[in-house]
């Protein structure tokens, strides 16, 4: 049993491992570009249902949560995990999150900029001396 946990998580973190920036002409010709999404609106509704608590105010991970921007998970994945997830978070049906508010949500999720580099930092440079 407790490999079967660490497999998961193994797989789960794996999945969220920084990687190239998406492609958006890549996406649509897979049929998986997202639904248009206000990206404020979403930022809001993250912060409404809780989902900081869990995955952080910019959606950066925590303790409870995975990182979930910048450069998040394709669109159909992030919406079948919400409405069925695998692990410790509640499903948010239909009934909860609309479509719409799960689109405004991924939007919000795509507006996160990347990181500074560390070399861009002053004082994680000032260190090094």
């Amino acid at each position: 049993m407790n490999f079967l946990i660490l497999l998961m998580t193994a797989v789960a973190l794996g999945t969220q491992a920084p990687g190239p920036a998406p492609n958006p002409g890549a996406a649509a010709a897979n049929g998986q570009t997202a639904p248009a999404g206000n990206a404020d609106n979403g930022r809001k509704i993250f912060g409404g249902y809780g989902c900081y608590e869990c995955h952080g105010y910019v959606a950066q991970g925590g303790g409870a949560g995975p990182r979930l921007a910048p450069r998040p998970i394709a669109f159909a994945a992030f919406s079948r995990y919400v409405r069925r997830p695998t692990a410790q978070m509640p499903p948010y049906t239909n009934k909860v999150v609309s479509e719409k508010e799960l689109a405004d949500i991924y939007a919000f999720l795509q507006s996160i900029p990347d990181p500074p580099s560390a070399k861009s930092i002053p004082q994680l440079n000032n260190l090094a001396r």
